[in-house]
């Protein structure tokens, strides 16, 4: 291969790349993390089912341990992303994935009726949920050209439902077969992302850059591109990098951009709450108000998965056309009008099919659609030495919403009533229009005043003149 001329810059050759194979070995990795992470997430809610009556749980009792994995994730995904932005994205993932599965995995040891041990793990899970999220966000963004971000970057979060697909058959085939153990003993399947990632996920070369490690960095995308390093510049000539400030890892510097970060807060905060309101209560409510068994509700929820996949897809093709801030509007209107008409109809039938499992499953199009957007888009509003902390706390809003999902239902329920069809259908209306609500929000939110992005603005650098302090995008200060 000629050498490239070294006066090309090495962000830009890089940015304008055409993706290798050694960029789909990580690529690859990262969608295998987000299904297992995910899939490790979503089955608690069937192993809830069937324990919720086994153990006499109450809703209160039911919730706390639904809402401790989103209380984890919020300490999670602050640590987390502070840490990758100071000490490097790709020894978080690793730290994150082993605690994820251990974590989940070791439900399958519990004695009967601690719930109050399966709470404490799944905070656990929370924790190395939102850590290995953070960061396999982050990576994604950073690993991929400039080129093809809004192309491939969305893809991986597909994975995700695929997780919730897969948590949806294991519970239905399983359950019978193995018991509530043998399914959640499946839980350690997140340790093999930190075996793949350590081979396979080379550390972030524009986190390099931005840290001045120029000659690992110049490794990094040599790697990637699949070149000898001395075929590359030596150093980025970017004088916006040089001049930048050092990450330091402290949260606070995310308050230089102060609507950006408040844009990231609520409308992650809102996403989360509408979409795991759904899935953790989704098949509780199911298996009650048409008294069936959890695995039977299981194989209904199989097409709520399914539908999510598809969304994903949708959401991760539509940014080719469209902007990525139409798209988030789009998704935000769509949970309002599917959720709020699925509360209205929850106790009717459709040719005998469930109206509330179709309009779910509609909703799913969005609110699982959504993070194929907003993952990415949050990512590349912000400077990358703030990247990681950017979506750390976006992954700590999503944890508020892990919480108020499940919690909204509770709530108007009672928590202190034991699970029952009519407490249910008691709250399924007032509790969908207020997740309805939650999509509303965000679509005024990104219709109204969200920034433009990187790809948006045509900018390839990690650091650019529209990522300084004190300018305003599009009628939002930064």
């Amino acid at each position: 291969m000629q050498p490239f001329t070294q006066r090309r810059d090495l962000l830009n050759l890089y940015a304008s790349s055409r993706p290798t194979k050694r960029y789909f070995g990580a690529f690859s990795v990262f969608c295998l993390g987000f299904t297992l992470d995910f899939f490790d997430f979503y089955l608690v809610g069937f192993l809830l089912a069937v324990l919720g009556p086994g153990w006499h749980l109450t809703y209160g009792e039911s919730s706390l341990i639904l809402l401790s994995a989103g209380a984890g994730a919020i300490v999670g995904s602050l640590f987390s992303g502070s840490l990758a932005d100071a000490f490097g994205r790709k020894r978080v993932l690793l730290i994150s994935t082993t605690i994820c599965g251990f974590g989940a995995g070791a439900v399958a040891f519990l004695p009967e009726g601690a719930w109050l041990g399966f709470a404490a793990l799944r905070f656990l899970v929370g924790c190395g949920l939102a850590g290995a999220a953070t960061t396999q966000t982050v990576l994604l963004v950073e690993h991929t050209p400039a080129s093809y971000r809004t192309r491939l970057t969305g893809f991986p979060f597909i994975a995700a439902s695929v997780g919730s697909l897969i948590a949806s058959i294991s519970a239905a085939t399983l359950l019978h077969a193995f018991g509530w153990r043998g399914v959640a003993a499946l839980g350690f399947a997140p340790l093999l992302v930190t075996l793949f990632a350590t081979l396979f996920v080379p550390e972030s070369g524009q986190w390099l850059i931005s840290k001045g490690r120029f000659s690992e960095a110049r490794n990094v995308f040599a790697l990637l591109l699949g070149v000898d390093a001395d075929d590359l510049p030596t150093m980025t000539t970017a004088t916006s990098v040089t001049n930048a400030p050092a990450p330091n890892g402290r949260i606070s510097e995310l308050l230089l951009f102060p609507g950006r970060t408040l844009l990231v807060i609520v409308t992650w905060a809102a996403l989360s709450t509408a979409g795991y309101g759904v899935y953790l209560w989704g098949p509780t409510i199911v298996a009650l108000l048409l008294k069936i068994s959890p695995a039977e509700a299981a194989r209904y929820f199989i097409f709520v998965a399914l539908a999510g996949i598809a969304g994903r897809l949708l959401l991760s093709l539509l940014p080719r056309w469209m902007t990525r801030r139409r798209v988030c509007a789009l998704f935000g209107f769509g949970i309002a009008l599917s959720l709020g008409v699925a509360g209205l109809g929850a106790q009717h039938t459709v040719a005998g099919f469930p109206f509330f499992v179709a309009m779910v499953a509609v909703g799913a199009l969005f609110f699982d659609g959504g993070w194929c957007v907003i993952g990415p888009y949050s990512a590349e509003i912000f400077p990358t030495r703030l990247a990681a902390r950017a979506i750390g706390v976006g992954q700590a809003a999503n944890g508020i919403g892990k919480i108020l999902g499940p919690l909204c239902l509770a709530v108007i329920a009672g928590t202190g009533n034991v699970i029952t069809p009519r407490a249910t259908t008691d709250a399924v209306l007032p509790a969908f229009l207020f997740l309805a609500g939650c999509g509303l929000l965000i679509g005024i939110l990104f219709a109204v005043l969200a920034p433009a992005d990187a790809s948006e603005r045509g900018e390839t650098g990690i650091e650019t003149l529209s990522d300084t302090p004190g300018q305003a995008v599009n009628g939002i200060a930064h």
